[in-house]
């Protein structure tokens, strides 16, 4: 009898314990077991990325396109703190539409460099090639795949838009890199959440999760200060602090409904919700005025419009003319010029029209000597490599179907992740403001994802038969040659070349259907969308 107890005793606790393997196999996914390959190959496309980016980085050597207002901005900061007018030579405040992280950034690389194309452009050049490291990262965590995560590193090295913006002293590639260490710190999270759930449930009777606290979650905070950062940037960085936050509470809440809660909804709330709350509401808020610190600190001489708003000996909460009373209202004058910014401009596009590349941005054109033909055109174009903006369009597609028809969480995060950053702009475009391309450039890496993600299903899964498998490897290694190609192709209107103007005219007509062909004008000169 006592026999029989012992059996039946000792098969309850295998019970459980096969039923805790099974609920732990289901909430952590093991990571590749390539040891140093994981980083070595990353690390090695970054060192690819950074030496295209930073090579003869100082071409064109004047200021093109918005430099002329960034890299200004960035070395009056560094200079006096605040930023000062260029058009009265430093001598009276200068308006400011962006706030000022961005600017200080840039502002990094002038103090290494001094007031120098390659001053204004490193900080460009050092994130723009990070973020290749970090999308390679963040694309092995995603898909639990070393190959794919190079596949996302390669991807994002030979896009054009990526490239450009990181040879120029532009906020839109600072705005890039900070959302992306927010994404790449929210996956960390969520693995480490499931993670210590597992770890939880191990000292709990099987099939439990009532309960279970999860702790603070230190990257749950990382990804707050990164979308702080974001935010102090450029407002855009607004669009993702919800979404995000969202995407955190859906996780926790499917992870406690695998790990078996009896109210997992309910759970989440309590236990999760609050303190997501706590570093999503305050960390973006404090890395957000700490980058003004500058203006505040400032005076009238200085800081356009601080003693307007400002005085001296104020308290911080005073309802009249207090210093946050005035910082508001100058943020309320920022508001109004974008909101009400819809001029002409030459190269203005509209959101509906991005993904097709629809209308460029030409950063300089100029018509120099020395390509050994009567006429030479040397131009920086603002545009995406057409292999991957229009691949992405259908890879979109893809990862919506495996969302709704699979319920992948990856597919839901790429897609939450894009929009955040690409819908506001139909609000905006409604609103009939000026915008332009590049500012897509905050979700390309989530273009390269998505792309990423449908590479790996034309891969296939593990398991696979090898003649499937040929072929999808086939498929798969002739687009990465072909966005390669196309890259290159495209390389001398990206990197500033000078080439003649017939090699100008090819390179302009695959992506010039939208507004007619370069053709000359009446003065005998090039004319065209793209100059």
């Amino acid at each position: 009898m006592a026999l029989m107890s012992g059996v039946a005793v000792k098969s309850a606790a295998d019970a459980d314990h096969e039923a805790s393997a099974r609920i732990r196999a289901r909430l952590v996914r093991p990571m590749p077991v390539d040891g140093w390959w994981g980083w070595l190959l990353p690390l090695t496309i970054a060192g690819v990325a950074a030496l295209m980016r930073f090579w003869r980085i100082t071409r064109p050597g004047s200021k093109i396109f918005d430099e002329a207002y960034y890299a200004h901005d960035s070395f009056s900061l560094l200079k006096h703190g605040v930023e000062l007018d260029s058009n009265t030579h430093d001598s009276t405040p200068g308006f400011v539409v962006h706030p000022p992280l961005g600017k200080w950034m840039i502002a990094a690389g002038e103090q290494l460099f001094g007031n120098t194309p390659l001053g204004w452009r490193f900080s460009s050049a050092v994130v723009g090639s990070l973020a290749v490291l970090m999308v390679a990262r963040i694309a092995r965590r995603l898909f639990r795949s070393t190959l794919l995560g190079c596949v996302a590193g390669l991807l994002l090295t030979f896009d054009g838009l990526e490239f450009v913006q990181s040879r120029v002293s532009m906020l839109d590639i600072f705005l890039m890199f900070w959302v992306l260490a927010a994404f790449g710190a929210l996956l960390l999270d969520r693995d480490r959440g499931r993670l210590r759930l597992a770890r939880a449930l191990e000292t709990k009777r099987a099939g439990t999760a009532n309960g279970v606290w999860l702790g603070l979650r230190p990257w749950r905070w990382v990804c707050a200060f990164c979308l702080g950062a974001a935010t102090a940037t450029k407002w855009d960085g607004l669009f993702w602090i919800p979404v995000f936050l969202l995407l955190a509470l859906v996780w926790d809440w499917g992870a406690r409904r695998t790990a078996g809660a009896e109210r997992p909804f309910a759970d989440m709330v309590v236990r999760d919700g609050l303190v997501a709350l706590l570093p999503f509401l305050l960390l973006p808020v404090i890395v957000y005025t700490a980058s003004w610190t500058g203006w505040i600190a400032s005076d009238g001489a200085h800081a356009y419009g601080h003693d307007f708003y400002v005085r001296s000996g104020q308290s911080w909460f005073a309802h009249d003319r207090a210093v946050l009373h005035g910082w508001l209202r100058y943020h309320h004058k920022m508001y109004d010029f974008h909101s009400s910014l819809d001029a002409a401009h030459p190269y203005l596009s509209r959101p509906y029209g991005w993904l097709l590349l629809s209308r460029p941005v030409a950063y300089i054109y100029l018509s120099p000597h020395g390509c050994g033909a009567a006429s030479c055109s040397q131009e920086v174009l603002g545009v995406g490599t057409p292999a991957i903006w229009w691949a992405t369009i259908p890879a979109l597609i893809a990862v919506g179907w495996r969302m709704i028809a699979r319920l992948d969480w990856r597919a839901a995060a790429i897609l939450a992740a894009f929009a955040a950053g690409y819908l506001p702009w139909f609000y905006e475009d409604h609103a009939h403001r000026t915008m332009f391309l590049f500012y897509m450039l905050p979700v390309v890496p989530f273009m390269i994802l998505a792309l990423t993600f449908a590479i790996g299903l034309v891969l296939g899964r593990t398991g696979v038969s090898q003649a499937r498998r040929a072929v999808g490897a086939t498929v798969a290694g002739a687009y990465l040659v072909a966005v390669i190609a196309n890259f290159a192709w495209l390389y001398p209107v990206l990197a500033g070349q000078v080439i003649t103007s017939d090699q100008w005219r090819d390179r302009m007509r695959p992506i010039d259907w939208t507004c007619g062909a370069p053709h000359r004008n009446e003065h005998h000169e090039l004319a065209g969308c793209w100059i």
